[in-house]
């Protein structure tokens, strides 16, 4: 009898669960980035913006969250860090286009262009398309627990141990 009573509960626990999400007024899944969101620099002539982000239906427990944006596809062998933004109170859902650098409350640290904040796309000419993953982290503490100076490799590893959960946008872009 008490199965049968059980099953009710779990399905509906399970349906009215939300799915934390990740979207965009200026990148969409799959589809090519604006040279606003590309490098001034290393041979590109983007205007190096940080896209708008919106985030929706985090875990209940979330303290805070970062912001990563992460090109797997670069010619290193471990990709390329073109924003990470930690410490984001949870009060937070979304930020501007533009917003990086004037983030108020959080933690931007150095990208791969060895600049603080956002660094646009730019692969190199005749590499093809890169894909750009965009990431919010939903995290259980206000501040994501590092030493000083830290690698964006030990950042992302801290992030994935810690992370309640995430939301990934992927847009792309191509150097003409």
């Amino acid at each position: 009898m008490k199965f049968t009573v059980l099953i009710p509960v779990l399905a509906a626990a399970a349906f009215n669960s939300q799915a934390f999400t990740l979207t965009s007024n200026d990148i969409q899944e799959g589809s090519r980035m604006a040279d606003t969101f590309a490098f001034q620099g290393f041979g590109c002539t983007g205007e190096n913006l940080s896209p708008q982000l919106s985030w929706k239906d985090a875990p209940k427990s979330t303290k805070s969250f970062a912001i990563t944006a992460y090109d797997p596809d670069a010619p290193t062998g471990s990709g390329w860090w073109h924003w990470v933004a930690l410490d984001i109170p949870s009060s937070t859902n979304s930020v501007k286009q533009g917003a990086s650098g004037h983030l108020k409350q959080v933690r931007e640290m150095e990208n791969d262009y060895g600049a603080i904040g956002f660094g646009g796309a730019c692969p190199p000419k005749g590499h093809g398309m890169h894909r750009y993953q965009f990431t919010v982290w939903a995290l259980p503490s206000e501040k994501l627990a590092l030493p000083e100076n830290p690698s964006n490799a030990l950042i992302g590893y801290m992030l994935n141990a810690n992370a309640l959960d995430k939301a990934t946008l992927t847009a792309t872009y191509v150097s003409e």
